[in-house]
């Protein structure tokens, strides 16, 4: 019996990093797409990525009990408004990653948690414990630094945290399954995308069809999105819930470190000193999570 725990927590384990890991790799595939533009890069992506999904409901023999959930129109209104925030989400990652703010991009991931505390307190009325008052406030001088260091708002890493923030508050009302609500939300979302990749092909503007290399990427973009998914969900089957919060800063790790060393992002002094002061925060959180034996509801997109 112990045995087969072990083993069951060792496949999970392997699931957990593969997907923190794939969603890590994530800005070195997006301007592969390039020179399409972000919109164009977030169409494609939903509309093979409900391609890819219907693919999978299909094989499980879930298609059916999935689309039925369009019948509930609190359902719907909530996955309506998730399409929002994901696709704002989508639009701002891709961005990052396609033209040069993928450090920025990881902050919004490094933050993401604390966003998500702070979202349980104002909305959902949660009190917060010591370990993650330090976190907050800790965090909070990390985002001011950086703010001085970028002479502004470090955006797109707060509109990465918010809009991926208040997606998991609307999921964690909903209550679907990670496949399914992804599923419905690309459903509702792809209508208008499909709409504006048809205009875009006939203002001779579309990249799609014009080298078999971006097609297939782009094509290919859909499995990228959905194939972590299903390894995240098949991690959190299997792992305590305070070992897949842990895991989940694989992710911006991955990602600040392509930023830094791959794409040669300019890193002065100032915003090394705002990104320790992140970490510092993110080590209180941890150790938070593992005395709690809590999580922070996250992944990537």
């Amino acid at each position: 019996m112990r045995e087969e725990k072990a083993k069951v927590r060792s496949l999970g384990l392997v699931f957990g990093v593969s997907a923190y890991t794939l969603w890590g790799l994530f800005p070195i595939y997006w301007p592969l797409l390039e020179p399409a533009n972000p919109l164009e890069i977030v169409s494609h992506r939903a509309v093979w990525t409900l391609v890819f999904c219907f693919i999978i409901l299909w094989m499980t023999k879930t298609l059916k009990s999935t689309l039925a959930l369009l019948k509930r129109p609190k359902i719907v209104a909530g996955l309506f408004l998730g399409s929002i925030l994901i696709s704002i989400n989508w639009i701002i990652y891709i961005y990052a990653a396609t033209s040069g703010h993928v450090v920025e991009a990881s902050l919004g991931y490094y933050i993401n948690p604390i966003v998500v505390i702070a979202t349980g307190v104002l909305i959902l009325k949660e009190k917060l414990r010591p370990l993650q008052w330090v976190s907050v406030g800790v965090a909070t001088l990390g985002v001011a630094v950086l703010t001085l260091d970028y002479g502004r708002l470090p955006w797109i890493a707060l509109g990465l945290a918010f809009s991926w923030g208040g997606y998991g508050l609307v999921k964690k009302q909903l209550g679907l399954g990670a496949l399914e609500g992804l599923s419905i939300e690309t459903l509702i979302s792809s209508g208008a995308y499909l709409a504006y990749l048809i205009w875009l092909g006939n203002q001779g503007e579309g990249q799609f069809g014009v080298s078999w290399k971006i097609t297939l990427l782009f094509i290919g973009g859909g499995a990228v999105t959905a194939i972590p998914l299903l390894l995240f969900n098949g991690a959190t089957n299997r792992l305590p819930l305070t070992l897949i919060g842990l895991l989940q800063y694989i992710t911006p790790t991955i990602q600040f470190s392509i930023g830094v060393w791959y794409f040669n992002e300019d890193m002065p002094a100032a915003r090394w000193i705002g990104f320790v002061i992140i970490w510092i925060a993110l080590v209180a959180l941890a150790l938070d999570l593992i005395k709690s034996g809590r999580t922070i509801d996250h992944s990537i997109t």
